[in-house]
């Protein structure tokens, strides 16, 4: 794999000179040593000889990259046209172009997990794709009933002890009867169809609560500012089914927006979902994303306030009903979104969040760490001389392992 730089500006590296040669080391502390280099970092020293380049392909290499633990996440990038693989390298802090092609011409990103990304086709056909090594596999199709259902959730997870074993979660049907399938990859098959059944959630209010037959109708009220505002949620189409997976003490709970922006619990586990209260009242102007952050749920919501635009960071706690505030970005940086119908759109790795701001006037994009309550605006992504404007993001781990 080649990585072309899609950075605006390019940052000099200077050179250190290694006290021993590499060429001493036998092969197995060769790959060894490779393995722990940052992805990018190996493709381009990949180049130096014969021997580090042959390493790439080395079946006992792969198995050294595996364990490693963790790498730092890259960002595969969405835009409008969907033509361009791009990604923002955490690790080195600079845009990449990847040189391989998406694995449909027609189809968008919709689930990442560990190395690999799923991709959805217009005719919605699954391809998991590792898109540093550009091996893809498209999945076995669904059957017909559950095609026509309406999808509200694509998830997906990895094993920790084989990137390549993976499955692919899918929650579907009409508010309040929701079912689930799971693609194993170890079967290479479709599970069967499993109902969930619904919860009451004591501590939701009654007042910000909508039918759920009502759910495809929209709201409309006037905003302060005048305008006509719809309550049903409008998405960016790879953000569509926004939605996160979470696993704790056996439990495995997928979460989603529903067309209202409220946000539906399903727990695979015990085969029931329920609906967490509002965060903010029906008839506000808002924008909200989920995100799954060191293995619990973590909401974004951007809104507006007197006359200032604030973007917090919530987590829901379980014991008594209520939503905490655990960050918030600064009100300096957030103002800017004011007045501007800024739709937000998230993806988080670990400790970080990485945030998209898209509006008519604007496109801007922030990496929030939360360990360190540090919000950095990243620079604009250049191509030909012009910036890219993307409407969303997915982050997955360079793992060059990872296989489909």
């Amino acid at each position: 794999m080649e990585l072309a730089d899609c950075s605006s500006s390019s940052r000099k590296r200077k050179s250190s000179s290694l006290s021993f040669s590499m060429e001493e080391l036998n092969q197995d502390l060769l790959e060894r040593v490779l393995s722990w280099l940052p992805t990018s970092t190996f493709f381009r020293l990949s180049s130096v000889c014969k021997r580090w380049k042959s390493v790439a392909d080395s079946p006992s290499f792969k198995l050294a990259c595996s364990q490693i633990p963790s790498r730092d996440p890259w960002f595969l990038m969405v835009d409008h046209q969907l033509n361009h693989s791009i990604v923002f390298d955490s690790a080195e802090k600079t845009w990449k172009e990847l040189n391989f092609p998406n694995s449909s011409p027609d189809s968008i990103p919709v689930a990442a997990s560990g190395g690999l990304v799923c991709f959805r086709t217009a005719s919605g056909k699954f391809i998991v794709s590792n898109p540093v090594t550009g091996s893809s596999r498209e999945l076995p199709p669904l059957d017909a009933d559950t095609e026509n259902q309406s999808l509200h959730a694509i998830v997906m997870t990895t094993s920790s002890k084989n990137p390549s074993n993976y499955k692919l979660v899918l929650v579907y049907g009409e508010l309040p009867k929701l079912s689930f399938k799971v693609y194993n990859s170890c079967l290479n098959c479709w599970e069967e169809e499993t109902l969930l059944l619904g919860r009451k959630n004591e501590q939701a209010l009654e007042v910000d609560s909508i039918d759920h037959h009502d759910d495809e109708d929209a709201v409309y009220f006037l905003s302060k500012a005048g305008n006509v505002v719809a309550t049903n949620m409008q998405r960016s189409p790879s953000k569509q089914y926004s939605s996160v997976i979470t696993s704790k003490d056996g439990e495995e709970i997928v979460y989603f927006l529903n067309s209202c922006g409220t946000i539906v619990a399903c727990n695979l586990t015990q085969k029931s979902f329920t609906e967490y209260p509002r965060l903010l009242p029906v008839f506000s102007e808002y924008s909200i994303d989920v995100v799954e952050c060191r293995g619990e749920l973590l909401v974004v919501v951007l809104s507006e306030f007197l006359e200032s635009a604030s973007l917090r960071v919530w987590r829901f706690d379980q014991d008594n009903g209520f939503w905490h505030q655990v960050a918030a970005m600064p009100p300096a940086m957030s103002h800017e979104f004011y007045g501007k119908k800024v739709d937000i759109n998230c993806v988080a790795a670990g400790h970080q969040i990485f945030i998209c701001f898209n509006s008519a006037e604007l496109f801007s994009y922030v990496l929030c760490d939360l360990m360190t309550n540090e919000w950095v605006e990243l620079p604009k992504c250049s191509m030909n001389g012009e910036a890219v404007d993307f409407m969303s993001a997915f982050s997955f781990e360079p793992r060059i392992e990872a296989s489909v």
